[in-house]
């Protein structure tokens, strides 16, 4: 029985550091994340046929991003940012801010694995308190205009693994 509220506080635990206060994040604005400015002309994230155009230049998008995603320190604005559906989605990522241990929360990825020009499996470590809680979780990241982002499909699940009740209708 304790191993299975170990996932379940976990999941929680990853609910909750979704989003923190942004009074939290201190000086830094969406602007300041990676994804918020558009590529540089010629440099955009185009796709091909296997995966993107710059596999690494796409991993170390999608990794930075991941990070970003689940740092304490992030507002909420700039975590929207790095959300699929983001923007329609920050009054929920917002009313999760109250969760226990948000402010310890992070993710460490391992590995990213793209399965079509416009999605990779992220292979990822969910901490609390630098320990793994959820050690070689999966994730998906997808290719929104130009912009490696956490899937909502990861997010959903997440929340389901936190045992509270789904909210609706993104999830």
């Amino acid at each position: 029985m304790g191993q299975r509220r170990h996932p379940r506080a976990a999941g929680l635990a990853a609910v909750a550091v979704l989003l923190v206060a942004p009074a939290l994040a201190g000086a830094a604005s969406a602007a300041d994340a990676v994804v918020a400015a558009p590529p540089a002309a010629g440099s955009a994230v185009v796709p091909t046929a296997d995966g993107p155009a710059d596999p690494a230049a796409a991993k170390a998008q999608i990794e930075k991003n991941w990070v970003l995603f689940f740092d304490p320190k992030s507002s909420t604005a700039e975590k929207a940012a790095v959300l699929e559906h983001g923007d329609f989605l920050e009054p929920l990522l917002a009313g999760l801010e109250h969760l226990p241990n948000a402010d310890k929360t992070s993710a460490k990825v391992k590995n990213i694995a793209f399965t079509s020009p416009t999605q990779a499996t992220v292979t990822y470590d969910l901490l609390v308190s630098g320990s793994p809680a959820l050690a070689d979780s999966k994730g998906i990241s997808v290719l929104d205009d130009g912009v490696w982002k956490v899937s909502l499909k990861s997010l959903c699940g997440l929340i389901g693994l936190s045992g509270e009740p789904a909210p609706a209708p993104p999830c």
